[in-house]
């Protein structure tokens, strides 16, 4: 008889991720059907090879039907959110993608070297002491860097770091307060479009915007509402999850001072320690599709229409893949975790998100020989997110 758990209440997630659940459901029930409150619920794809197999066949398992995250959005939202490269599946996330592609190749990304280290040194040279990490230093760089990118002025900076957080937070009503997402997110593309209507007034520059609005996606110019959901979508992705990269990144390294050490003493080591924090705390839990025809997964019948989540925090800890998975360790390697997604969908930030990572630990380890955790770790409610909303600690010189 299969045992029932549940793994989709965003409150089981407060107290950090649930990996003795995902591994008992990986050994018994790999594909797993979880109910949900309200809507058909979904199968969960918890081992790695299931995962790949979904992301690499784009034609079965459609992020384009139903959208990425697992309740069901109304019609007018989908609509709003279809010129998000996260939500088109081939042949239009190609037509859009390929064009952007070559500007995001690690050698053209490796040019922002000296810019990345200068916003960090920046950001680092105001805070000392007490401070909480996660908003107040993890969450300044990203939006800084990202920000940057498309030719956004300073001042307007902190707006879209804003924007970013509160369109990603609302299974935590702490921090959604009295926000609504949708709102955000609108606010967020309004600001967009204005910006790209001035900035086809001006002449071109050596940024994201300027190349965007020159290009042709699918044949023909982006509009100013397709850019709009473009920019929301790239903003909020290089926001969000590097913040929670860099946040549960110094978390796990207090956590493990010996490898601390290790890497204070060999600063080599610091693009392994990248990649393990991101297979250890993957800075989302599961991306969602969509089944458009019959099909099965492992011996499991899956029919057209059904919800298909990738669960990342499983797969990453697959005993199949992953010597002592649940260990962390900043020399492991190989290291194929999953957590930057695969095939079409492969994160387009890949090496920004890897150089961010690097040179920030790389500062912040030269920078401050003592850094102590001065109190509790607290974590996100929700199911999608698995990042720290706050982490006091105190940075000495």
């Amino acid at each position: 008889m299969s045992t029932v758990l549940d793994i989709y209440d965003p409150e089981l997630y407060v107290e950090g991720p649930i990996h003795e659940t995902l591994a008992e459901l990986r050994r018994t029930q790999p594909v797993y059907w979880q109910e949900m409150p309200g809507e058909p619920g979904y199968w969960a794809v918890l081992r790695h090879a299931d995962v790949a197999h979904v992301a690499r066949h784009p034609e079965l398992f459609s992020a384009e039907i139903g959208g990425v995250i697992l309740e069901n959005q109304p019609p007018e939202r989908l609509e709003q959110t279809r010129n998000m490269l996260l939500m088109m599946d081939p042949p239009r996330h190609t037509e859009y993608r390929k064009p952007l592609a070559e500007h995001f190749k690690a050698r053209v990304i490796g040019e922002l070297e000296d810019r990345v280290r200068e916003l960090t040194r920046a950001l680092l040279d105001g805070v000392e002491g007490d401070v909480e990490f996660v908003h107040d230093v993890a969450g300044v760089l990203p939006s800084q860097v990202v920000g940057g990118l498309f030719g956004i002025p300073e001042r307007d900076w902190p707006n879209i770091r804003h924007w970013a957080e509160q369109s990603t937070s609302q299974q935590d009503p702490e921090l959604a307060g009295d926000f609504d997402a949708t709102a955000e997110v609108t606010k967020m593309a309004i600001y967009a479009i204005q910006f790209a209507m001035a900035r086809r007034e001006q002449e071109p520059r050596a940024d994201l915007t300027s190349l965007i609005l020159a290009g042709e996606f699918g044949g023909k110019a982006m509009s100013d509402l397709e850019f709009g959901s473009f920019f929301t979508q790239l903003v909020t992705a290089g926001n969000d999850t590097t913040k929670t990269m860099l946040s549960s990144g110094l978390e796990l390294l207090l956590q493990h001072p010996e490898q601390l050490a290790a890497l204070r003493a060999d600063p080599k080591l610091l693009p392994g320690a990248v990649e393990e924090i991101l297979r250890y705390a993957n800075p989302l839990h599961y991306f969602r599709r969509t089944a458009t025809a019959d099909t099965e997964i492992r011996g499991v019948r899956i029919k057209a229409g059904d919800k298909v989540a990738m669960w990342y925090t499983s797969a990453n800890r697959d005993e199949e893949v992953f010597v002592d998975p649940q260990r962390f360790d900043i020399r492991r390697n190989p290291n194929p975790h999953l957590s930057f997604g695969l095939a079409q969908h492969f994160c387009l930030g890949v090496h920004l998100a890897r150089l961010e990572g690097r040179v920030f630990f790389e500062e912040l380890l030269s920078r401050f020989p003592r850094i102590e955790q001065t109190g509790n770790s607290r974590r996100i409610r929700s199911n999608l997110n698995n990042g720290l909303k706050s982490m006091p600690v105190r940075l000495s010189r």
